[in-house]
């Protein structure tokens, strides 16, 4: 789907590479996450990949066509929700997307399936200038999906939104994916790129420094132990055990068969951890 080697970009001759050498590539089907602090390359990188930023260096192919040769018809097959929603505030939400869906030369999907989706056909009516930010954030998700695209770019798409249109976002991403899209994500957050991202790429200061799966990233920097707190009588104890051979471990069966488990985890390491440990910086 898109394959992109030594890419660099500067804003400006005179100024330093905000990009340094990237090279990754998103497969069909697939949601590919940008992990990284605010100012890391993420949102310039997304940027060249739809073909608004075009003085970079290096080659960008969508589809095997390179990107600097492609025409406005690559517009049509694509969907972008910017981290700011890019909106009408004087025009109702199903205004808006009557008005972007416009645009499109092709068949547009439903304003108001879209809006229902969502959870806002009841203010479907309603004037943007009177929305919250989630509420622009999920009718910004909504133009990106007006002309069927097969390939979504979302830009910190759940910023904003309360946990339950957190989820909802989630699974609405997730039925793209069904769909057989391709989704590109950026973001700082860790629960996001968890739950949706087949493959992540940490980025910070313009450079990637590990491109995989978050369960093996997780799985690959963790500590193989079980962390338990049960009950002795009347006190709480806690211990470790190796996880390795675990079923003949004595200590853990005596565990099992005579006390009361309050909480067992074992100890993988959040993608937080990985993040951290592989570049060094935290994502604020």
């Amino acid at each position: 789907m898109i394959q992109v080697n030594d890419l660099h970009f500067a804003y400006g001759s005179n100024t330093q590479d905000t990009l340094r050498g990237l090279n990754f590539q998103i497969d069909d089907g697939e949601i590919f996450g940008f992990l990284g602090p605010s100012g890391a390359g993420k949102s310039t990188t997304q940027k060249i990949l739809i073909g608004i930023l075009k003085n970079f260096r290096g080659s960008v192919s969508v589809n095997g066509l390179d990107l600097q040769k492609l025409n406005s018809e690559f517009y049509e097959s694509i969907g972008v929700a910017f981290e700011t929603p890019n909106l009408y505030t004087k025009f109702t939400a199903l205004e808006n997307l009557e008005f972007f869906a416009q645009f499109y030369s092709g068949a547009t999907r439903n304003p108001m399936e879209l809006l229902a989706a969502v959870g806002l056909e009841e203010a479907a009516k309603t004037r943007v200038s009177d929305y919250s930010k989630g509420m622009k954030v999920r009718l910004n998700f909504c133009r990106s999906l007006l002309n069927n695209p097969g390939l979504v770019f979302l830009d910190e798409p759940t910023a904003g939104l309360d946990p339950v249109n957190l989820r909802k976002m989630e699974s609405l991403i997730l039925a793209e994916k069904a769909r057989g899209n391709t989704i590109c994500i950026t973001t700082h957050d860790m629960h996001v790129a968890e739950t949706l991202c087949d493959r992540v790429a940490f980025i910070v200061d313009g450079e990637i420094s590990l491109i995989d799966a978050p369960r093996k990233l997780k799985l690959q920097h963790g500590q193989r132990f079980l962390d338990l707190e049960y009950r002795d009588g009347d006190g709480l104890e806690t211990t470790s055990i190796p996880m390795d051979n675990l079923g003949n471990n004595k200590t853990f069966q005596n565990i099992l068969n005579n006390h009361f488990i309050e909480t067992i985890h074992s100890r993988e390491a959040s993608l937080e951890d990985v993040f951290i440990k592989t570049t060094g910086r935290s994502l604020q």
